[in-house]
């Protein structure tokens, strides 16, 4: 394949990837809005107490759907490992979300059901760039290529040098 080849069809790759994300994300994006309007709507939860308690419920949601769909093809041996770092990445991405939603609220002054949405919108777009980028890189790791492997075992060992047997002649 030329360089060319391949480097579109990685692009390609990247492109039904980056697609699959966004479905999963626009998915946790609903819920994450949902659940943040019904909680500063019905309770008395503070605005980003509420923002993000519905954040990491969208986050339970979207580990489903990138784990059984999204990145399914991906090396499911370290769960454990993989659930560890995806908890991880998840929090530094509810911090960059939240951290916009507290700067409005707090910093700004503005919150207003309507402001309240624009900037967890605003931090949610934000920490879906750190997120994307931390999963594919490191919590759903890709399995080794085929084509590698299979080429890997092609190539012939050297093979380990024969020992040298010297007899020592026997005098008659």
């Amino acid at each position: 394949m030329s360089e060319r080849g391949a480097l579109r069809a990685r692009l390609d790759l990247l492109a039904r990837e980056a697609a699959k994300f966004g479905v999963v994300g626009a998915v946790g994006l609903v819920v994450n809005i949902a659940v943040s309007n019904l909680l500063w709507r019905y309770t008395d939860i503070p605005t980003v107490r509420a923002g993000l308690l519905a954040t990491f419920v969208a986050i339970l949601c979207n580990y489903v759907g990138f784990r059984y769909w999204t990145y399914r093809d991906r090396d499911k041996s370290g769960r454990t490992r993989e659930l560890t770092l995806f908890l991880l990445f998840s929090a530094v991405g509810a911090v960059i979300e939240t951290g916009v939603l507290y700067t409005a609220t707090y910093g700004f002054g503005w919150n207003s059901p309507v402001q309240s949405n624009v900037f967890k919108i605003i931090g949610i777009g934000v920490a879906t760039l750190f997120r994307f980028w931390s999963y594919r890189s490191w919590v759903f790791k890709a399995l080794p290529d085929k084509g590698a492997v299979l080429s890997e075992a092609a190539v012939p060992t050297p093979a380990a040098p024969a020992a040298r047997v010297e007899v020592d002649a026997v005098p008659q």
